[in-house]
């Protein structure tokens, strides 16, 4: 595609878009809006976004005066969601350095390569990841720690590490730091993906990129919202929920640490501060509708809305949060997109064609693309874009001011982006089937889709619909090589509590059958106590096709 240049504009388009100017905003106009923390003890931390903005200042100042952080540097970060990595997400970024987000659930091995490629120099790390870090201190180029941490004593009992406390840094930091304007194409903010398959791919974003996504999020957030920031901040950038709500001046909760296996916290936050918008993978709301099924009394959330993302949410889950209140949506993103690609929204059409069973079926497709996107929809073979039936499936392309053109010094940029310049697009991995209105439905990956005897089975179907029977509390369905057809479907299945050797293989399989033909049927289904789960939550078929891989060709 060629850009041709037009007549100047009397604009001041030199004037550049920077994440800093994002909290420089709130602080100034909203101030007094409130930002709520949960800590460690489980008390509550409150402050406002003036008083952020101040402390990002003297902690920007203090990351250049004290520990010498210049202009490109990569700074990592291991935190929690509290307001401490709020701040490092604009103090970093206010000194001209970029900051790296850094998941601690991956290997320690694995986080270590990371920064090493990254080329860390400094690394903020939560109290509570200091054996983490003493594991690889010696495997790292790290040669500054700064601890994140409400009481230093107990921190220094337990270190042999070198560091700077967080606390004090702010502290001794110039409140009248004046934050300078940085080109927009420069990096503030690095993520690599989770590295299901392979070492994580590193991914660079720019301001421009992080600002225009937070414009096209924060259409869904206003002054008057609650949000809460549920999607773990070291992923894919927190999906820039809190980012868009800082935008708007919305009111920020940050749960702090918690676990899929103990919602509770989040629930209290969602009541106690009353929650009006949260997001979040499937997983993590599962958990959270079976805690509230639970409670003795019944909260219901009005005007409550939810994003749902990572991967499809099963129908069960959808209509079980609705029956709480809960407004339920679904969007699609990747670490390459910043994240943001796809969102629900619900056409007029639709309310005039559509029945009530047909609305929710909605909810479960991932949506229109956001303005600013290009989508392609690819026959893997042929190359050309599939049609718009729902049924005809394709590889999702993408491009657009937020995609990603490449992995940071990675050789796997040429597998994974076609195309130069702006006619550059990003070969998601996804399958896709795209209706005649324009919504799209993940169907599968392509590395999890199974094709038996020359025909393709949806993986997600499958799973999505076994989780739709009342005894499933999670399900997943992986493809397993067969002697005679290539790959077959093998299922794994937890029971809900009270249901444990009560239902039977051949129920669910009979459960199935009513909505698959016999060929796609899984050859068997494995009971489990629980599914293995990558680093954010999804579940790891890397790891069951490992281990199952004779299932069908040696000795189960």
């Amino acid at each position: 595609m060629e850009i041709i240049k037009g007549f100047p504009s009397t604009m001041m388009d030199d004037y550049q878009l920077n994440v800093t100017q994002i909290l420089e905003h709130a602080g100034k106009w909203y101030g007094e809006q409130e930002i709520v923390s949960r800590k460690k003890d489980n008390t509550i931390f409150r402050y406002n976004y003036g008083e952020a903005f101040r402390r990002v200042k003297r902690l920007a100042s203090s990351l250049k005066k004290s520990l010498g952080v210049k202009v490109g540097d990569r700074v990592g970060v291991l935190e929690w969601n509290t307001h401490r990595f709020y701040e490092l997400y604009f103090a970093v970024p206010a000194t001209g350095a970029v900051m790296l987000e850094l998941n601690p659930r991956l290997h320690p091995l694995q986080l270590a390569k990371i920064m090493n490629h990254s080329k860390v120099s400094l690394l903020f790390l939560n109290e509570d990841f200091i054996p983490l870090v003493e594991s690889i201190s010696n495997s790292v180029q790290v040669k500054k720690y700064v601890v994140i941490s409400n009481d230093e004593r107990t921190v220094r009992q337990e270190t042999k590490l070198s560091y700077y406390n967080y606390e004090t840094l702010i502290q001794e930091g110039d409140e009248n730091y004046e934050i300078p304007m940085f080109d927009e194409k420069s990096a503030c903010y690095a993520a690599y993906t989770t590295g299901t398959t392979g070492d994580p791919k590193g991914i660079y974003y720019s301001h421009r990129s992080i600002v225009l996504n937070t414009l096209v999020i924060s259409r869904n957030l206003t002054i008057e919202d609650t949000f809460m920031q549920i999607v773990p901040m070291f992923h894919v950038n927190g999906w820039l929920g809190f980012m868009a709500a800082t935008l708007v001046g919305a009111k920020l909760v940050l749960p702090g640490r918690y676990t899929a296996n103990d919602p509770k916290p989040l629930v209290d936050l969602m009541i106690n501060e009353r929650v009006t918008v949260t997001a979040g993978v499937p997983e993590i709301f599962s958990s959270i509708l079976n805690y509230l099924r639970s409670m003795e009394k019944k909260p219901i959330f009005v005007n409550s809305r939810i994003l749902i993302g990572g991967s499809e949410p099963p129908l069960s889950l959808v209509i079980g949060l609705m029956e709480f209140g809960f407004q339920v949506g679904q969007g699609y993103g990747a670490t390459e997109t910043t994240p943001s690609v796809t969102g629900s929204v619900v056409k007029p059409k639709i309310k005039e064609k559509y029945s009530d069973k047909d609305m929710l079926d909605l909810l479960r497709k991932q949506g229109i693309p956001a303005f600013g996107i290009d989508i392609r929809v690819v026959d893997p073979v042929t190359g050309n874009d599939v049609p718009h039936d729902g049924k005809t499936v394709g590889e999702i392309w993408i491009r657009g001011p937020w995609i990603a053109s490449s992995y940071y010094n990675d050789p796997r940029t040429i597998e994974s982006f076609v195309g130069d310049g702006v006619d550059r697009w990003w070969r998601s991995g996804d399958l896709a089937v795209v209706d005649e209105l324009g919504y799209i439905k993940i169907v599968d990956r392509i590395k999890d889709v199974i094709k038996s005897g020359g025909e393709w089975i949806s993986t997600v179907d499958l799973e999505n619909h076994l989780m739709t029977h009342p005894a499933v509390a999670e399900a997943t369905v992986i493809g397993i090589p067969h002697p005679k057809w290539g790959e077959r479907p093998l299922a794994f299945v937890v029971l809900r509590q009270g249901f444990e050797g009560k239902v039977s293989k051949e129920e669910l399989l009979t459960y199935l059958g009513q909505r698959f033909a016999k060929w796609q049927l899984p050859d068997d289904i494995i009971f489990v106590k629980e599914i293995p789960k990558t680093s954010v939550g999804k579940f790891d078929k890397k790891v069951l096709r490992e281990k199952y891989r004779d299932y069908f060709t040696g000795t189960k």
